[in-house]
């Protein structure tokens, strides 16, 4: 898929401004909010090549949009298609997640409540 920069900077913008309202509102309820939280840190790391970037914003995306394929208010399946989307496109670019952007997002999901002893140790 070519890179689309209009679709890009929309991602972008959406991101930036709705990833940590949708965090707060999920946390505890998603089992891979330290995963997302990585791809967040990558995907806004500077080093972090374009198409890359482009990927993950995409993905988070679609993480904090209000309706998707499955809403996130069903119970049991509101975020098995996010959690699908976000793995999927990790898993493409799993060289560019960094142990960095995973200590970032350890430190900000504690900062937010989580005990750090409650955090995986990522395999992507």
């Amino acid at each position: 898929m070519p890179y689309d920069a209009a679709r890009h900077r929309r991602d972008d913008a959406a991101v930036r401004r709705g990833f940590w309202t949708k965090a707060r509102r999920v946390f505890g309820k998603v089992p891979f909010l330290d995963e997302a939280t990585a791809a967040y840190y990558c995907a806004t790391d500077p080093a972090t090549p374009l198409r890359v970037k482009a990927l993950l914003m995409a993905a988070l995306a679609y993480f904090i949009l209000p309706s998707d394929m499955i809403p996130d208010f069903i119970a049991g399946l509101g975020f098995t298609d996010d959690a699908t989307v976000l793995f999927t496109t990790i898993s493409l670019v799993s060289g560019h997640v960094k142990g960095r952007h995973r200590h970032r997002a350890r430190k900000a999901l504690v900062r937010l409540g989580f005990k750090d002893g409650d955090l995986k140790e990522s395999a992507l």
